[in-house]
């Protein structure tokens, strides 16, 4: 792709780098608070959420530990695929930790409820979810992040570690991808 292409795919931005810093933060601060002197696993959904992940740890001003899974489900095109495949599962006991999810884009649910059904039957201390993106309006299971930086409506978004075919995870902002345009 040149670079021409990829700029030409971005119809428009929807959130700035500005108003995610401003999010992460305070993000940052209320786990600091809501999980002090508990025993903290951040988990990661890969590939998509690393760079949320990245900037959420540091907001993070007490002791955590960090883990990666990946699950995949969209398979390179820009609707879901229906199936969920646990790619790379974690390699610790979580029993003796307060587990929080940091998943990139909640839209369906179905890849973050077979995720959350994955990780409860290894008993954590609690577990809970934070999302970058809400996405309701795709949502055809039942399932709410206990928290969500920004909801957005439905439309296919690029940029801040989202991809449309493995492109676009390096944006520092969250963007509407022109679906007209081909990569």
């Amino acid at each position: 792709m040149t670079e021409k292409a990829f700029h030409e795919n971005i119809k428009r931005i929807l959130i700035s780098e500005a108003e995610i810093k401003a999010k992460i933060k305070e993000a940052g601060e209320q786990i600091s608070q809501d999980y002090k002197e508990k025993p903290l696993l951040l988990v990661s959904i890969l590939n998509g959420a690393f760079v949320f992940m990245a900037d959420l740890c540091r907001a993070i001003s007490i002791p955590c530990e960090i883990a990666f899974l990946c699950a995949k489900s969209y398979y390179n095109e820009t609707v879901s695929s229906g199936t969920v495949e646990i790619v790379m599962d974690l390699k610790q006991d979580i029993s003796q930790y307060h587990v929080l999810i940091i998943e990139d884009i909640i839209d369906t649910g179905r890849t973050l409820h077979d995720i959350l059904q994955l990780l409860k039957a290894r008993n954590p201390l609690s577990l809970n979810v934070i999302t970058l993106l809400d996405k309701p309006d795709r949502r055809v299971i039942d399932l709410k992040p206990n928290r969500s930086l920004f909801t957005i409506p439905d439309i296919f978004v690029i940029g801040y570690g989202l991809d449309c075919g493995e492109i676009y995870r390096n944006l520092p902002y969250i963007a509407e991808y022109d679906s007209k345009e081909t990569i």
